[in-house]
């Protein structure tokens, strides 16, 4: 595909995903979403860890509200056929995903930001679930993660309010992973990154099967999935290496396999 409203660059097997609409605060719009997509299902393929990211002042925000159809916006229609493929994607993609958060994630960028494995944000940038300012309910799978990340009076006040989350505050809440200073946000996150694309994939897919999982099971359940899961990383040669490298007293040389 040729990326026109995104830049899509892999190198040290990670791929890194820049929103590039700076002039409209990078909001999605229908070519964006299924770019987006298509970046997000190359990478599980060509890349060992995955960041996205926002191009200028914003990471994303939300909806471009001028992007319809003879002025006509078929809300169902957009969440269904192009909202859902990508947050899917992003969700079940097999590599460890980070959020690099460089300014205010707003309404449906705000909830692609939270689609990602981990959530780093610089400190000026901020959250804001601004569906109810338009008359609108949170959507781009909001009402999804916000209760599991923040627990249910959070989400609903962050929800009905629509305040503005900072960065910290979201870090304080559970929101994210880490707020970082604006001068050390991008060294930061790329070191985060490295590590991510350099560890043992097959594990990092692992960790994620497993705590998603783990909301619908039982114990029991959760028990023997572990042990499934556990099983198939112990056949891995990242395994095999891991213990070496414990026993030479040396780091790890991950492969991902």
């Amino acid at each position: 595909m040729d990326y026109q409203t995104i830049t899509f660059d892999i190198a040290d097997h990670l791929a890194v995903l820049s929103l590039n609409r700076a002039d409209k605060m990078n909001a999605l719009n229908a070519q964006m979403r299924a770019e987006i997509t298509h970046a997000v299902g190359l990478a599980a393929t060509e890349a060992r860890a995955l960041v996205l990211t926002g191009v200028g002042r914003a990471f994303c925000t939300g909806q471009d509200l001028g992007d319809a159809e003879g002025g006509v916006m078929d809300l169902e229609r957009l969440l269904r056929e192009e909202y859902g493929p990508m947050l899917t994607a992003i969700a079940n993609c097999s590599i460890p995903t980070l959020s690099a958060v460089n300014g205010p994630a707003a309404g449906a960028g705000a909830n692609l930001a939270l689609a990602a494995d981990v959530v780093i944000a610089a400190e000026s940038a901020y959250f804001l679930q601004a569906f109810t300012r338009i008359g609108l309910i949170p959507d781009a799978g909001g009402t999804y993660t916000l209760p599991r990340q923040i627990g249910m009076a959070r989400a609903m006040g962050a929800a009905l309010f629509a305040d503005r989350i900072s960065a910290r505050q979201a870090q304080d809440w559970g929101m994210i992973w880490e707020a970082v200073a604006d001068d050390a946000f991008e060294a930061h996150w790329r070191t985060r990154a490295a590590y991510l694309a350099s560890g043992p994939t097959k594990a990092f897919a692992g960790v994620k099967t497993a705590l998603r999982a783990s909301f619908g099971h039982s114990l029991e359940q959760q028990l023997d999935l572990e042990a499934k899961l556990q099983g198939d990383c112990g056949r891995s040669r990242d395994f095999e290496e891991g213990v070496m490298a414990f026993l030479q007293k040396r780091p790890a040389e991950f492969e991902g396999r």
